[in-house]
C-alpha cells in the first residue's frame, strides 16, 4: 500500500525529479547561495513556504539585483533596513547572516563552500555542527541547507511527517525518522529529497499544487 500510494503521488507531481536534481546541484536561485540561505532561514519560523516564504524571496533576489549584491560577503554588508523591507522578521536574518558568516569563512565562492559543508556536515552529533550550533537552526534548517548543498536527505518536519505517519507507522525522534525515511528510499527506489518534496505538494488539491509547481520552476 505505501509503495502503491508513492506511485500515486509522484503521477501528479512529474517535475518533481527536476526540482530536486536542481536541489541537489546546488542550482536553485539560479545558482545564488545568498538566496538558498535566506529560504533556509525563512523556514525556519514556519511559515508557509509556496505562499509567504518563495515570493520573500523572490523579492529579496530582486532587491540583491538592483543592488548589485548577489555574494554572500555582500549579503553581510546589507544594512538592517534594507532586509526589513523585504521581510520584517530579525531572527530570520540573524539565523541567514549567521550562516553567511561561517560559509564565507570556508571560502569565498559560495557555491563551494555550500558544497563543501554539507558534504562535510553529518547528521549524528548535528548540534555540534558550526551550522548547527547556530541559535535559531533547527534539525529542518540543517537539513534543507545540506540538500541544497548536495545531500540526499530529508527533512523531519510536520508536513513530512504527517504524509508518512499517514501510510505507515514512524518514528517520532527527528534523527530516527530521517534514517526511517532514507531506508524506505533504498526500499523504494525514491531518493530521499525526492520523498521529502513529495509531501510538500499533495498536501494541495490539484490547482493549488499547479501553481506552486509552476513556482517551483522560478527556483
Amino acid at each position: 500500500m505505501l509503495l502503491e500510494k508513492l506511485t500515486e503521488g509522484f503521477a501528479k507531481v512529474p517535475d518533481l525529479k527536476f526540482f530536486c536534481d536542481r536541489c541537489l546541484r546546488t542550482e536553485r536561485y539560479n545558482g545564488n547561495v545568498t538566496l538558498m540561505v535566506v529560504d533556509a532561514a525563512f523556514v525556519s519560523i514556519g511559515v508557509n513556504y509556496f505562499a509567504v516564504i518563495v515570493p520573500a524571496v523572490l523579492k529579496f533576489g530582486e532587491l540583491l539585483s538592483r543592488l548589485g549584491s548577489a555574494s554572500l560577503n555582500d549579503f553581510l554588508k546589507l544594512p538592517e533596513d534594507v532586509l526589513f523591507s523585504v521581510w520584517r522578521n530579525k531572527r530570520s536574518w540573524r539565523v541567514a547572516r549567521e550562516i553567511a558568516g561561517y560559509l564565507t569563512s570556508i571560502s569565498n565562492d559560495d557555491r563551494e563552500a555550500l558544497r563543501k559543508w554539507a558534504a562535510e556536515s553529518r547528521l549524528e552529533g548535528w548540534k555540534d555542527d558550526p551550522i548547527g550550533r547556530i541559535k535559531g537552526v533547527g534539525i529542518n534548517t540543517y537539513q534543507y541547507l545540506r540538500m541544497m548543498g548536495g545531500i540526499d536527505t530529508v527533512m523531519p518536519d510536520k508536513i513530512v511527517r504527517r504524509y508518512f505517519s499517514s501510510l505507515a507507522d514512524t518514528p517520532e525522534d527527528d534523527l530516527a525518522f530521517i534514517k526511517w525515511v532514507e531506508e524506505l528510499s533504498k526500499e523504494t527506489g525514491y531518493r530521499a529529497i525526492e520523498l521529502c518534496w513529495l509531501t510538500w505538494f499533495v498536501q494541495y488539491d490539484e490547482a493549488k499544487m499547479k501553481a506552486y509547481r509552476e513556482l517551483m520552476k522560478k527556483i
